[in-house]
């Protein structure tokens, strides 16, 4: 495993204590993308990603299947709206283990 300076460490901790605030930006970029895109292999991609992203932010499964089930970035913009107004909160940060392997 790669051995990072302690700026290196703290900048990629401060990129994961912010995840949630980078994922809603970039849904929310998704949703222009998808609006103004054509029918192709980058629209699948942005399909994809924005998937992976509502999955992270803690959508309901249910809705997450549908939206990308209709392809509808008027849904999606609702999602984003619903996450910005509170109606849907982030998933918790799993706690992670600060206890070193046994040797």
């Amino acid at each position: 495993m790669a051995d990072y300076s302690n700026y290196q460490k703290k900048v990629i901790s401060r990129y994961y204590d912010n995840r949630p605030q980078i994922d809603q930006q970039r849904l929310a970029e998704l949703v222009t993308n998808l609006y103004l895109g054509k029918p192709g292999k980058q629209m699948d991609k942005n399909w994809l990603s924005a998937k992976e992203i509502m999955e992270r932010l803690g959508v309901p499964e249910g809705r997450v299947e549908h939206v990308c089930k209709q392809r509808d970035p008027t849904l999606l913009g609702e999602v984003v709206q619903d996450i910005q107004n509170g109606k849907i909160k982030p998933k918790p940060k799993p706690k992670s283990s600060t206890k070193k392997p046994s040797e």
